[in-house]
């Protein structure tokens, strides 16, 4: 993948407070939170080498790959195919209610379809365009990126949790749907969220 990717070569999941860019190898190169406009904490789009970023792939560079979204919803799927296999990367938001608020999701889970393949993790935030610098705390639950009493935490999800997350980015799909009178197809809940694999959140 290019340092500086297209604008095309990039797929869009948000929460409809703030948004994230995915690249089609699988990395956020731009997420900026708690809003659309606040200081950014992914931002390699515009640095390279300063601006930071979030990276899940395979772990060989000998793919291709291809971006879609699942039918009538705003999960991103980054699909890596390889001699060995065929693994995704599921990207989204959950779509946030009420009253804006400071904390947010961005959930990625991996998932192999077909033969074998080896993710690995690359995760380097950089917050305020790289302006701050944060301290590192790791646990046997995550990590936790703090900077000037900012917090990004990267954790592993629980099953029971994601099959929520799924299920109610599904209701909230088939409401807005309804509101403006498409005719929506049945959201297969087992498709995105059954099968066994790590799953990481930043709040």
């Amino acid at each position: 993948m290019n340092q500086y990717p297209n604008i095309a070569d990039h797929g869009l999941i948000g929460d409809l407070q703030t948004a994230a860019l995915v690249t089609t190898d699988g990395t956020v190169d731009w997420f900026c939170t708690p809003r659309f406009d606040s200081p950014s904490v992914f931002a390699s789009l515009l640095d390279a080498e300063h601006g930071g970023y979030f990276r899940v792939g395979p772990d060989t560079d000998n793919y291709v790959t291809k971006q879609l979204y699942f039918p009538d919803t705003a999960i991103l799927i980054t699909r890596f195919m390889t001699e060995d296999g065929v693994g995704e990367v599921h990207d989204f938001m959950p779509v946030i209610e009420g009253a804006a608020t400071d904390r947010h999701r961005l959930v990625r889970h991996l998932r192999v379809v077909r033969g074998t393949m080896r993710f690995i993790m690359d995760i380097q935030p950089a917050f305020d365009y790289a302006r701050k610098t944060h301290k590192l705390d790791v646990t046997d639950n995550g990590a936790v990126f703090e900077a000037d009493g900012r917090e990004l935490v990267a954790a592993r999800i629980k099953r029971e949790r994601l099959q929520y997350l799924c299920s109610r980015l599904a209701e909230l799909n088939m409401k807005f749907a309804q509101s403006v009178g498409i005719q929506q197809r049945d959201f297969r809940r087992e498709r995105t969220c059954a099968h066994p694999a790590p799953f990481f959140q930043f709040q």
